[in-house]
């Protein structure tokens, strides 16, 4: 098929990605991909038909791209089309799963595995099995909260339990479910446990990247929540190696990575196979609840092909406010000062310097950082150790979600970036 300029998607793929999914496209190099997303987590959570903790989107294949590529992905717009939504703190209902209540769910009265599941009325014990009747949701909300948005003003605020359970009775619609969606909507549970709290919204994808070389659940494709594929008691089981190997860490819940922001992705399939899904209203570092703000949203991505990258895991560069304070690029009077400072000692040499994030994960934070820095020495070809004293004194290291999911932020010469076909995008977008 001829690639296209414009991609629309609107399809999701049931809780899974990886090679056996179809792709749509391909979509041309330096074209747009325009996608109607559902929101991730806590409504396929509460799906047991799903076999994967999100509804990604049905992936999209890049016109040319091949293993060792990369995928540059510009962010241009996210439009959020919910009304409101719940989310909080979680428990895991026992009995009502196989090794992993995000994938392998089963009714604890019929036995039937992954059941097709209907919303009788409301609450947290709604979500019935088709087969037999029984309620089949494996999680619950322990502490919670209803919360409506006004993206257009920018302000969220969570409501009292009464109007919580107004909205549930519209659920579906006032969370503008994609018409593909087969998720039911946790706005019918309804939690209310703190009204009043006022926040702003800052809506980003929680879930983007390309295909994973195994079929693997959406929700999983990352170091740590991949790490209950591990020796599994079912079929998405895989070997540490494998999900090293496999994994492009699609699953990352970093709040930077929104409007404006470019993601770098690593290609390990042919076409690679964008997909997206998980936005989220609003989250602080670390997703300390485990889970925060799903929402509908329109999203509009423009892609671009880099031959030959062969970065191991995707590069951020979010917008320049998001950067950390030492990783931000001096300015002109910043610059002339260090230029009297190196002549002041006789320092001949003053690096041109760039900021790139990587993006780490592992089973905690430390292995999540150690996979960042093992990632950056092998792409720009220095030392681990030069790459953590780099870090030290001209970035950073953030959390992007508890347990594992990091990015680490560094001033790179831009001999390096130049010498991997980066330094003109990294300079259009921190030069100005």
């Amino acid at each position: 098929m001829a690639a296209q300029k414009i991609v629309r998607v609107n399809t999701f793929t049931g809780g899974l990605i990886g090679p056996s999914i179809p792709m749509l496209g391909p979509v041309e190099d330096g074209g747009t991909i325009i996608a109607e997303t559902a929101p991730g987590c806590w409504g396929p959570m509460i799906t047991p038909s799903f076999k994967g903790g999100h509804e990604v989107t049905t992936p999209v294949a890049v016109e040319g791209a091949e293993p060792g590529d990369a995928i540059l992905v510009r962010i241009r717009k996210i439009k959020i089309t919910s009304l409101a939504t719940s989310s909080g703190v979680m428990s895991i209902v026992e009995g009502r799963y196989k090794g992993d209540p995000f994938v392998a769910r089963y009714c604890p009265n019929c036995g039937v595995e992954n059941p097709p599941t209907r919303l009788e009325g409301i609450g947290q014990e709604a979500v019935r099995c088709a087969n037999c009747g029984a309620e089949v949701s494996p999680f619950r909300v322990v502490h919670g909260y209803t919360i409506v948005l006004d993206q257009e003003k920018g302000v969220a605020l969570t409501v009292s339990p009464e109007i919580a359970e107004s909205l549930a009775k519209d659920a579906a619609k006032i969370m503008a479910l994609p018409q593909n969606s087969a998720q039911h909507p946790i706005l019918a549970f309804y939690p209310a446990h703190m009204p009043g709290v006022a926040t702003r919204i800052r809506p980003f994808i929680g879930n983007i990247g390309t295909t994973p070389k195994v079929d693997m659940p959406d929700s999983h494709n990352a170091g740590d929540f991949g790490q209950f594929l591990v020796g599994a008691p079912h079929q998405y089981s895989l070997t540490k190696e494998q999900l090293e190997d496999a994994r492009t860490d699609g699953h990352m819940d970093i709040d930077s990575v929104r409007e404006g922001a470019i993601l770098i992705c690593p290609v390990k399939v042919h076409g690679g196979g964008i997909y997206l899904g998980d936005v989220h209203a609003m989250q602080g570092d670390g997703e300390l609840a485990g889970h925060t703000t799903d929402v509908s949203a329109e999203v509009t991505l423009e892609v671009k092909l880099i031959k030959g990258l062969g970065n191991e895991g995707p590069i951020l560069l979010p917008p320049r406010e998001d950067l950390p304070p030492l990783a931000r690029p001096l300015s002109k009077e910043e610059r002339e000062a260090v230029g009297e400072l190196a002549k002041r000692f006789g320092q001949e040499d003053i690096e041109e310097a760039w900021p790139i994030q990587m993006v780490g994960s592992g089973a905690n934070l430390n292995e999540a950082t150690e996979n960042a820095i093992n990632r950056l020495a092998k792409l720009l070809g220095m030392s681990r150790e030069e790459v953590m004293n780099r870090v030290t004194i001209s970035g950073a290291v953030e959390i992007g979600r508890l347990p594992g999911v990091v990015t680490v932020t560094m001033l790179v010469p831009e001999s390096k970036l130049a010498a991997i076909g980066l330094a003109e995008v990294v300079k259009e977008q921190y030069a100005s």
